[in-house]
């Protein structure tokens, strides 16, 4: 069984390294981490892209790198994201249908196939390492907005609807 080797970074987030047939890969961060043993990772709150070097790569694979920064600085302040601009100005509304989904794949940490809330509030750090956490209120408007269904999470027909709204 492969051990993992765990580093802490600062108080809120924490890099867990796992030994693969001797090749070393950053899984996850992680915030509110209830246990840590040497074969399980227990009880995550949530995940976050900040130590996820690959996904955030692959966002800037798919949108310009300037308009990211100039949509996240738009909506630095608490309270004042509106994903229907964010997405206009990242420009993932120009985007087809199959790119807003590899979008979604970046988005969606866990690869459950959904973005649930807690992925949600953390959405602007999967555009950059620099994106703030969405408060709980702007969490709560965006599930609303993009949850069709009423099942408590948004996959990727309803973000794709979502985003070209």
């Amino acid at each position: 069984m492969p051990f993992p080797h765990v580093a802490t970074i600062s108080d809120t987030a924490l890099v867990m390294m796992l030994t693969v047939q001797g090749y070393k890969r950053e899984i996850v961060t992680a915030r509110s981490l209830t246990s840590v043993s040497s074969y399980n990772l227990l009880s995550l709150s949530c995940l976050s892209l900040t130590a996820c070097p690959a996904a955030r790569m692959a966002m800037k694979d798919f949108l310009n790198e300037e308009n990211i920064k100039k949509a996240l600085d738009a909506f630095k302040d608490a309270e004042s994201f509106n994903h229907s601009k964010f997405f206009q100005m990242v420009g993932l509304k120009e985007k087809s249908a199959d790119e807003v989904k590899k979008v979604f794949s970046v988005l969606d940490v866990d690869k459950s196939g959904y973005i649930e809330e807690d992925e949600l509030k953390f959405v602007l750090k999967g555009f950059s390492q620099e994106g703030r956490d969405l408060t709980d209120t702007e969490t709560k408007a965006f599930l609303a907005a993009g949850d069709k269904d009423g099942d408590g999470k948004i996959g990727a027909e309803e973000f794709e609807a979502l985003v070209h709204e």
